[in-house]
């Protein structure tokens, strides 16, 4: 089988390993594995000119930095995961003195969520392997990215779900035909089950922190930051921001993994600074950066932000990496505050839930502890449509008042 990608590296250890010889992690420390290019064959083949030349409007646009073969599916969901959206919104950056803001809305993805990239991907990647059945375990979004894509192309799913996940979600996987197995417990668990699962059925396992695709799926969105806010922002001009809510940590470390490809191409001059933002009731990342190492200690989770519930994140290393290597930081922020930035996001026409909104809280707390200048360029990551969780955008807002049929009623009301 020939690979377009050069090798793997694992985060932890450095040992190189090639493109048969392992599938998911380091065979010696349990690593999480980065995917290697070969740099210097696309930099002879492509420049920035011609590699931005390519019109398809989704993630496969950069077909030529994924380490996957076309898998095909034109005119399926499986081609329109990506390229999503970017606003630039006046009014909250007036409102926290700001001069240039950007929100990047993950929500227009075919299952509302970021996570379309890594399952996109991965879904290539099974179809290259041969793997009829390819499973996940997930709170929700990723389990819906993983069920929507397969369907697309008419592959084999497997879910594992906490029971408490939030309903709407559950919908997803079930409508998509993938079979959901709801698990009495946690995500740490329902994560295990299915690596268990993987091990006796012979399924390719999709996991976040585990399978080193997601991440070169995820990396996209820095490929389309870099297009779409990057290229435009003054040659001698202020280094632009990115805001990233944070769980397992594989999307900071995706993000962050698509800049550093750009930068070792030499496309990209300087690497964003990166801030992570976490719920205080899920900070494992978050107090391993501050403590300034990278043991990554379980915590016992308690947010109503489920997507970034975790208690032992799985790619927590290369998440501390993410905001240390480029100058970042890490914030976290209550349940208190992610409701807020619901609120706040809805008046400017953005629906976020609540893992989606922790970003934006994250800004708000940055500005108060001016770890952001106003004339900083910032960018804030929404990675999910607030339709994910209704019960927890009902709480960031006041209940809508029930009114007789009559005019005299909507008089009382308005006035």
């Amino acid at each position: 089988m020939q690979h377009k990608f050069s090798h793997y590296t694992c985060s932890l250890c450095g040992a190189a390993y090639g493109p048969e010889e392992v599938t998911y992690t380091c065979p010696k420390d349990g690593g999480n594995l980065d995917v290697i290019l070969n740099y210097d064959a696309i930099k002879a083949q492509f420049t920035p000119k011609k590699f931005m030349d390519l019109p398809e409007a989704s993630l496969w646009r950069y077909l030529n930095l994924l380490p996957v073969t076309d898998p095909g599916g034109i005119g399926t969901p499986l081609r329109r995961a990506g390229w999503t959206p970017v606003y630039k919104s006046q009014r909250l950056a007036q409102k926290l003195g700001l001069q240039d803001l950007w929100i990047k809305d993950e929500s227009p993805n075919p299952t509302a969520s970021f996570k379309d990239r890594a399952s996109a991907i991965v879904v290539a990647r099974a179809a290259e392997i041969g793997a009829e059945v390819t499973v996940a375990a997930s709170t929700g979004n990723a389990g819906a990215a993983l069920a929507g894509m397969a369907a697309a192309v008419g592959a084999k799913a497997v879910i594992f779900a906490p029971k408490t996940a939030p309903p709407a979600k559950i919908a997803q996987l079930i409508v998509f035909g993938a079979k959901v197995l709801l698990v009495d417990g946690n995500y740490d668990q329902a994560f295990d089950l299915s690596i268990a699962a993987t091990e006796a059925f012979g399924w390719y396992n999709r996991n976040t922190g585990f399978n080193p695709f997601t991440a070169e799926g995820k990396k996209t969105a820095g490929f389309e930051i870099w297009e779409q806010v990057i290229r435009r922002l003054p040659e001698n001009g202020k280094n632009l921001t990115v805001f990233i809510p944070v769980g397992d940590g594989n999307i900071i470390s995706g993000v962050h993994k698509g800049f550093k490809d750009l930068h070792a191409l030499g496309w990209l001059p300087q690497v964003p600074r990166i801030i992570g933002v976490q719920s205080t009731g899920s900070a494992a990342i978050a107090n391993a950066f501050h403590r300034g190492d990278e043991d990554i200690q379980a915590v016992q989770a308690d947010t109503l932000a489920d997507s970034i519930s975790v208690d032992l994140p799985r790619d927590g290393v290369r998440a501390v990496r993410a905001a240390r290597e480029t100058g970042g930081t890490y914030l976290t922020v209550p349940d208190e505050a992610i409701l807020a930035a619901i609120a706040e996001l809805g008046r400017v026409g953005i629906f976020a839930e609540p893992a989606a909104s922790t970003a934006y809280a994250g800004l708000v707390r940055a500005v108060e502890e001016d770890l952001v200048a106003p004339d900083d360029p910032v960018l804030v990551l929404n990675t999910g449509s607030g339709l994910k969780d209704v019960k927890a955008a009902m709480q960031a807002v006041s209940a809508a008042p029930i009114i007789e049929p009559s005019l005299e009623a909507v008089k009382k009301v308005i006035e």
